[in-house]
């Protein structure tokens, strides 16, 4: 059986240059004139391409209504974590409480950068609308689904764009279980629901593409290289598995039915 630790508790000082230079780039491209013009350019066609079909195409247009729901975030967290967990898939049924463990520091490392990048955001100025509220011509799901929009929390539209915060959880998610994936059907399946769960926002005009594939991705970046190529990941998970192992120890010893009364009443 192999036990051996997911993290290093090691310095990998190449892996972090490389996690923290990527974002100071990505961010002076977005700032660099000609490079907002290029992601503007590309982004109002992004957008008009994903969101003008919904004026005419109810199949189009009911599909990415649900998607843009608030619940469906939560299904989409549920899926997520059952890949993540899944025995012997990305990792070994022996590794995942590390992986689990590992991973859960490093979200909530991506949510202190995203508290500090969003307040250094607002401080320069760099805020923006999202496309819907840019464009006259935008279709706007609320619109179509007023009851889904009281009820469900529809997102088609935000003030504060920049960043993509759903975005940087889901490339973060995408970015730890392609660091440890040794097989291209991994690769496909994880980056494609990856891309798939970001659509939903970028239909709706709720975010640029930029907002993902600049402000989301830097901090996916930043985050995964200061938990999983610093000591953090590796000493953080040791800890968590060790100070959980008697709770998965008595849970492992209940009968069947003890245990869907434990999860029942959890």
């Amino acid at each position: 059986m192999d036990n051996r630790p997911l993290f290093q508790a090691r310095w990998s000082w190449g892996p972090l240059a490389a996690c923290t230079l990527l974002p100071i780039a990505l961010l002076c491209f977005w700032l660099w004139p000609v490079g907002q013009i290029l992601c503007l350019t590309f982004d109002e066609w992004l957008f008009h391409s994903l969101n003008a079909p919904l004026a005419d195409n109810i199949v189009w247009r009911s599909i990415w209504a649900v998607g843009s729901l608030r619940p469906f975030d939560i299904l989409v967290g549920l899926i997520m974590l059952s890949l993540l967990i899944r025995g012997d898939w990305v990792f070994k049924a022996v590794q995942v409480r590390q992986a689990f463990f590992g991973f859960l520091v490093t979200l909530l490392l991506l949510v202190v950068i995203r508290a500090l990048f969003s307040k250094w955001v607002s401080a320069m100025g760099w805020q923006h609308n999202s496309p819907s509220m840019t464009f006259d011509n935008a279709v706007h799901l609320s619109d179509f689904y007023p009851n889904m929009e009281k009820k469900w929390e529809l997102k088609d539209r935000s003030s504060q764009s920049f960043p993509g915060d759903h975005a940087s959880v889901l490339l973060i998610w995408a970015l730890f279980m392609s660091l440890f994936s040794r097989r291209l059907m991994q690769h496909l399946v994880i980056w494609a629901l990856a891309l798939l769960f970001m659509l939903p926002r970028l239909v709706a005009g709720a975010h640029w593409g930029q907002d993902d594939y600049i402000g989301g991705l830097l901090m996916a970046v930043l985050a995964l290289g200061w938990s999983c190529h610093t000591p953090l990941a590796a000493k953080s998970s040791a800890a968590l598995v060790r100070w959980t192992a008697p709770l998965f120890r008595l849970f492992g010893k209940l009968p069947l039915i003890g245990r869907m009364s434990v999860m029942r009443h959890a």
